[in-house]
């Protein structure tokens, strides 16, 4: 399945999810949500971790927190994000679709929500012409899809009740076959904004 099915349908979730958790926010304005939903979008520059590729993009998604697990103040969030690639370095494009779970610090630390994540996914890698061979020189490879796993690190801003700055970095783990170890190891890093929604004028937790 393209990437491109995964980001539509990402997007198709997304509106068809806000509405209903915006109402249950709405009926508990105030308190801790059994349910709380928000959204995000920013900028994300990539390492690729392949031939020196360098990618930048736009990645989106959402998170969905169960506020009656909270334990410690740690809130375990299901998230699903995906992202594009707006430009590649004339190397290769590296786009992937991704869930998983995050845990969040619910109480803040004078406005900032510290947080870790662990995703899996797909990940679509384009090569720019001619392509990339494998290491034995046997096959040209034009684009690969493969599993990946990643695992990142960040912080939200709370900048009102309902929106915050983002700011992340993360670690990437795919397979692909144009190098000698079969995998390639990327990082990245995120800057963008969070939407909470049903909050209102609230305190954001």
């Amino acid at each position: 399945m393209k990437i491109g099915v995964r980001t539509t349908t990402l997007l198709f979730l997304m509106g068809a999810i806000i509405p209903a958790a915006s109402s249950w926010g709405q009926a508990d304005a105030g308190a801790t949500r059994p349910l709380q939903l928000s959204a995000f979008a920013g900028g994300t520059g990539t390492y690729t971790g392949y031939d020196g590729g360098q990618n930048a993009s736009i990645t989106a998604g959402a998170d969905l927190g169960f506020g009656n697990y909270t334990y410690h103040s740690l809130l375990p969030s299901i998230e699903i994000r995906g992202t594009e690639p707006i430009y590649n370095g004339h190397l290769n494009a590296y786009k992937y679709f991704l869930g998983g779970i995050k845990i969040e610090r619910s109480i803040p630390f004078h406005q900032f929500h510290p947080y870790v994540s662990v995703l899996f996914g797909r990940a679509e890698i384009t090569y720019n012409p001619p392509g990339r061979l494998n290491p034995a020189g046997t096959v040209l490879y034009q684009q690969t899809n493969s599993s990946m796993f990643t695992g990142s690190a960040g912080f939200d801003y709370d900048v009102k009740s309902w929106l915050a700055f983002k700011a992340e970095l993360m670690a990437q783990h795919y397979d692909t076959p144009v190098t000698t170890s079969g995998t390639a190891l990327g990082t990245s890093i995120t800057f963008g904004a969070v939407y909470r929604f049903g909050y209102g004028n609230d305190v954001p937790r």
